[in-house]
């Protein structure tokens, strides 16, 4: 009995060790990274995996769309280059969005580990580059091959050498060479730090291989997640969320059927495909889908292939949430991050108060460049060339028992880039910034509020808008339980003509951008008690 539970608290130690690796895997990305949106907004991830390809371990630091789209991804790599092919020194690149996380601007990194001359398993890291060529950052393409430069699965590296020549094709259909090369080098250090780590605790561990604890931890995670369902009343249910659309309002329609210790969730009959770039593939719908089911039923569960294997994703190839190449997808989590209310829609039946209401959702991108191309020459002469990236995040909806967040990136969990980074790198200046009060929802607890955000030019110029992500400017974050729907989302100029949601617009000479984010829905009936002071 003694021996046993020595053991148990060894493999525990283990788990948690492993999942410290990872962490650092990722802290190494986000403090190494040259671009912005991965540096100063965390948008990235990392994990550990088995020689089979399964998740074992994800990094606190990341977010859903990342860690969740990679936990299919490496299967992928290995389709294409089996284990035993692979070589100390190697590392794998694509950033094919059907294979990877559902949009060029993300690349997948992998490398293999080895202890002893022996492969022992995969390290993978993801983060947004800023610029992969085609159109730029806009939902205005209509083809992925509009969109930017796919990368397929290849070699980035071999036995220890650089692919310059893939590195030179990336770099020459960048607008931001510098950051992308820095980004790309950041992943495979990232990598690299991971490897290291993972030798010093199997050598601290004394073990030669990582199948008795990866059998424990998908073991373990899946028994629990599967208790975790039984709690939930089986039964179906329904949700239908709007949305803005591009050319045409969208409806993403959830099923949730909950058998046992088994859960599927069937998006079956949402809307067609845009021809617009805010379609989100199958990997990334079912990473936001399971992360919202998850939340709700198994939050303390860790994420790895264990615990997201007990969840089912029916789609529908062809629509918004499962679009078939070569369908555009840059602005994918303009849909993808509503998926998670979608979701909550089905859970807040099953499980009555015991689920937030809707929030602003998507995060809205503000993809900020010069308007070379996009106004005369005569009105840019002598003006500065720039290509820059801010996140604009609204509020999350009310919770039980607790008001919602403001200007909080619920689902994404992205960070924001702070004004003065935005405004080192451009002539751009951030005249306001504020939490934009009474944007959330009424309720018992109220939903969050969103923000208000002016962008202006310093130089005596015009300067271009992708509005590819606004969205919740026709259709506010729900309310719960009879709780009130958030303010809708604006963005105008600053002299007052507003702009529609998604395009890329062109902000005037002496004009301003303005943009006011969602608030979050409300939870609970308004007049059950008064609204808190501070709101």
């Amino acid at each position: 009995m003694r021996q046993n539970a020595h053991d148990a608290i060894r493999t525990q130690v283990m788990w948690n060790r492993l999942i410290s690796v990872v962490e650092e895997q990722a802290q190494s990305l986000l403090r190494t990274a040259f671009g912005a949106v991965a540096r100063e907004a965390g948008d990235l991830s990392a994990g550990v995996y088995d020689l089979s390809g399964a998740m074992l371990a994800q990094a606190v630091t990341g977010t859903p769309g990342h860690v969740n789209t990679m936990a299919n991804a490496v299967v992928h790599f290995l389709e294409r280059f089996p284990i035993e092919t692979l070589k100390p020194g190697d590392v794998l690149v694509s950033n094919d969005p059907w294979m990877g996380t559902g949009h060029l601007f993300d690349f997948v990194v992998v490398t293999p580990a080895f202890y002893n001359g022996k492969a022992i398993g995969l390290f993978a890291s993801t983060c947004h580059v800023i610029d992969v060529g085609g159109v730029g950052f806009s939902a205005d393409a209509t083809s992925i091959y509009e969109e930017g430069t796919l990368v397929p699965h290849m070699y980035l590296r071999r036995e220890g050498q650089l692919n310059e020549d893939l590195l030179s094709v990336i770099l020459a259909n960048t607008r931001n060479p510098v950051e992308v090369r820095g980004d790309l080098m950041s992943l495979i250090s990232a990598n690299d730090t991971g490897v290291n780590r993972l030798v010093e605790m199997m050598e601290e561990f004394q073990i030669d291989g990582l199948d008795d604890l990866a059998a424990h931890i998908l073991e373990t995670s899946k028994a629990a997640t599967q208790k975790a369902i039984r709690a939930v009343p089986d039964g179906v249910y329904h949700y239908d969320l709007p949305l803005d659309g591009y050319e045409s309002p969208i409806t993403i329609k959830t099923e949730l059927r909950v058998e046992g210790d088994q859960i599927t969730i069937d998006l079956s009959g949402s809307s067609p495909a845009s021809n617009y770039g805010i379609n989100s593939p199958r990997t990334y719908s079912q990473a936001y889908v399971v992360f919202g089911l998850k939340a709700v039923i198994a939050p303390d569960v860790p994420n790895n292939a264990g615990s997201l294997g007990c969840f089912d994703l029916i789609s529908e190839p062809g629509t918004c949430v499962d679009p078939v190449s070569p369908s555009p997808v840059t602005a994918r989590h303009v849909i993808g991050q509503m998926l998670p209310d979608a979701v909550f829609g089905c859970l807040a039946q099953a499980l009555p108060n015991r689920v937030q209401a809707e929030s602003a959702g998507s995060i809205w991108v503000l993809a900020m460049a010069s308007a070379h191309g996009h106004a005369l020459p005569s009105l840019l002469k002598g003006t500065s060339r720039f290509n820059v990236m801010n996140v604009a995040i609204g509020g999350i909806g009310g919770r039980p028992g607790k008001d919602g967040l403001n200007a909080m990136a619920f689902p994404s969990g992205v960070g924001s880039i702070p004004v003065e980074i935005t405004e080192s790198q451009c002539p751009l200046w951030f005249k306001r910034k504020r939490i934009l009060r009474d944007s959330g929802g009424k309720g018992k607890y109220r939903g969050g509020h969103g923000q208000v955000i002016e962008v202006a030019n310093r130089e005596a110029a015009p300067f271009t808008i992708s509005a590819a992500t606004f969205d919740r400017l026709n259709n506010a974050a729900a309310g719960r339980e009879g709780g009130e729907p958030g303010a809708l989302g604006k963005a105008y100029l600053g002299t007052g003509p507003a702009l529609k949601g998604k395009g890329i617009h062109l902000v005037p000479a002496g004009d301003s951008l303005v943009v006011e984010l969602p608030g979050g829905g409300g939870f609970g009936h308004p007049d059950v008690k008064e609204q808190k002071n501070g709101d």
